[in-house]
């Protein structure tokens, strides 16, 4: 009887273990619980009470707020004891450019358009004096649509979809792939142009860049759906039914000239890094990001008028100082992990993820030795979507460039933290491409495994009403856990996350 009932019980060990590895589960590790416990709520809302307050003046990149931010992240990882990676310091100084207002001239066959009326700018490039191009009608830009098209070194006006990323467009990216030489934008209603122009009404003296010189693409021209009847003597409505009719093909081409002058004025601001060496395995890194800037100030106008951000990015920065404080805890107890750690928290992210291209294009430790980045950027609220949804995140590209990290990453969260984790925003084909659209691209684009942490977007993105009030610091500190484990596993398994897709 002993005999088979411990028999038994190895049977009923093994087929528990069995399916504990079919459900890519292992073991709680308490060490690692130990040091996820110092992740406090009341951290997270005294931090985030600070660096999202009135007073940082909404972080605004290169501007007071941004700066007394950066100084105050800087301040808490030397307090916890990091190492101060940059000459002795914490912040990476980042050189950008900003570009004044530029000169804008733009006429078609009717007459000249109006800049904020007609037309508003979105780019930063620059003509050598007036340019005139044959005007075509490409549709929604997609490949149907331009199949009986010739583009290049033609200006291609194109139909955009509500609320379409202008930083990361797949319609404006294939016609320049295809060699359009310029994109005109029409926007899917006279209030969606007047929204947008507003905004960049905002940013059109202060748009940065990280060169002095202008890009070598001309950007676009946004337009309202009632300037359609200048630029191709037709109405937005028809131009939409040549789409539906598949006659894109069909609208006549017009033409039209313009001119694009840009000035550049130096502007200083730093990324905030703070650096734990790890034990035997040192040589190598693992890079945990958020970014501290945002968009600053309204320009004018009654009541609140400063964007606190404390979602976007407040919410990943308090979140990257926790870990830092975790991490370096568990080292001065000898507990500290295998693989160093590099604490960023990046500038300009707001003007084109620009603080973590600069630390990729000068990097203070080898892109060679970092193994992976994991990017948070909004992990505070819950978006309409999950409105009555268990706990939950968003977790975009594990799988794009390792399969090990994807498997990983899926571990951790049903051992650990047990989020629902949503992909949606993870799909190649998804039109929002977030996957390009946060710090953890400049990463991927060097061939570095990534995962981007995020909740979605609410209805108070990028207006004074994100505010610290707002924030869900339970689901807070749940999803910072989740980075944290995630994290400590990567940092202390024995072999390098293995790279197998491109």
């Amino acid at each position: 009887m002993v005999f088979n009932h411990t028999l038994n019980m190895k049977r009923s060990y093994l087929l528990g273990l069995g399916l504990a590895l079919s459900l890519g589960l292992h073991a709680q590790d308490p060490v690692a619980q130990k040091y996820g416990a110092l992740i406090t709520t009341s951290d997270l809302k005294e931090n985030l009470s600070i660096l999202a307050s009135d007073a940082m003046e909404g972080r605004e990149t290169g501007k007071r707020g941004q700066k007394m931010a950066a100084a105050f992240i800087s301040a808490h990882f030397e307090e916890l004891g990091l190492v101060a990676p940059v000459n002795g310091g914490y912040q990476q100084p980042v050189e950008l450019f900003t570009t004044g207002a530029p000169a804008i001239m733009v006429k078609s066959q009717t007459g000249d358009l109006k800049e904020f009326e007609d037309f508003t700018y979105y780019g930063s490039g620059e003509t050598k004096g007036t340019e005139t191009l044959t005007l075509i009608f490409g549709g929604k830009g997609t490949d149907d649509d331009l199949k009986d098209i010739d583009v290049k070194g033609k200006a291609v006006a194109i139909l955009l979809d509500a609320n379409a990323s202008l930083r990361s467009n797949a319609a404006v990216t294939k016609l320049r792939e295809k060699g359009a030489s310029l994109v005109v934008a029409f926007t899917d209603t006279q209030d969606e142009f007047a929204q947008l122009t507003g905004m960049m009404k905002r940013f059109s003296s202060g748009r940065i860049s990280m060169s002095n010189k202008a890009s070598a693409n001309l950007g676009l021209f946004l337009v309202g759906p009632a300037a359609s009847e200048k630029l191709f003597k037709t109405s937005a409505d028809k131009l939409k039914k040549a789409v539906s009719d598949k006659k894109v093909a069909k609208v006549k081409p017009s033409s039209i000239s313009f001119s694009i002058a840009q000035t550049f004025n130096p502007l200083k601001t730093s990324n905030v890094l703070g650096y734990l060496e790890g034990t035997d395995k040192k040589d190598e890194l693992v890079i945990i990001t958020s970014h501290y800037d945002h968009i600053g100030m309204l320009p004018s106008g009654d009541g609140d008028r400063i964007n606190n951000g404390a979602d976007d990015d407040g919410s990943g920065t308090v979140a990257v100082m926790q870990l830092a404080k975790a991490f370096t805890q568990a080292k001065k107890d000898g507990k500290g992990p295998r693989r160093s750690i590099l604490f960023m928290t990046v500038t300009g992210e707001e003007k084109g993820l620009l603080g973590s291209d600069y630390y990729t294009q000068h990097p203070v430790y080898p892109l060679s030795s970092t193994v992976v980045n994991l990017n948070i950027d909004m992990i505070g609220r819950t978006d309409p979507q999950h409105k009555d949804s268990a706990p939950y995140v968003y977790v975009i590209g594990s799988d794009r460039l390792s399969s090990e990290l994807h498997n990983l990453s899926e571990s951790t969260n049903n051992t650990y933290t047990k989020l629902a984790f949503d992909y949606t925003y993870n799909a190649e084909s998804h039109p929002d491409r977030i996957y390009y659209r946060s710090d953890h691209w400049n990463f991927a684009k060097n061939n570095i495994p990534i995962v981007f942490y995020f909740d979605g977007v609410h209805e108070d993105y990028h207006k004074p009403s994100d505010e610290v009030d707002k924030i869900e610091f339970e689901l807070l500190k749940k999803r910072a856990e989740l980075v944290f484990y995630t994290a400590w596993d990567i940092a202390n398994r024995d072999n390098r996350l293995t790279v197998d897709k491109k």
